[in-house]
């Protein structure tokens, strides 16, 4: 394959004004429910769709201990986390000013074992209990939907 001087100099040049990958936390809320294990999903804030409490690392916290209370915060849940990554998948966020990035989420089992009634994002975000099967397939992540399927 011949290259050009452009693709050698867009090589060179693309790299220095590429945004770097941004990191995310994620909480996959499990409970043993009726039809055996059950994942928790909650929908977005803008398009409603389905995903998994999720957010921006938190000073002073592990990763884990911040998707526990990402948990909490969209979803009112109350349990335990385990500090071991279950695996990270990657989707594609607007920031502020509308400019894409690329969020590489660092994925937490959380046990539920309760939800509240009131929490901070209740207006906000809807939320269902479904099982791993039906939450993959629920899901746009690829990543994603690889990690529920594995539970």
């Amino acid at each position: 394959m011949k290259f050009s001087a452009v693709d050698t100099f867009r090589a060179l040049v693309e790299p220095v004004f590429r945004r770097p990958d941004f990191v995310q936390t994620a909480a996959i809320c499990v409970r043993d429910g009726a039809i055996g294990r059950e994942v928790l999903l909650v929908s977005s804030r803008g398009s409603k769709r389905w995903i998994v409490p999720k957010g921006w690392p938190m000073k002073h916290r592990t990763l884990a201990q911040a998707a526990l209370q990402e948990a909490w915060e969209e979803a009112g849940v109350i349990g335990t986390v385990n500090e071991t990554c279950l695996g990270t998948y990657s989707y594609r966020k607007m920031v502020k000013g509308g400019v894409p990035v690329t969020c590489n989420c660092d994925a937490f089992l959380v046990d539920v074992t309760q939800l509240a009634d009131e929490w901070p994002e209740k207006a906000m975000r809807g939320r269902v209990w479904m099982s791993p099967s039906d939450a993959s397939e629920a899901v746009a992540e690829l990543g994603l939907k690889k990690i529920l399927l594995e539970l």
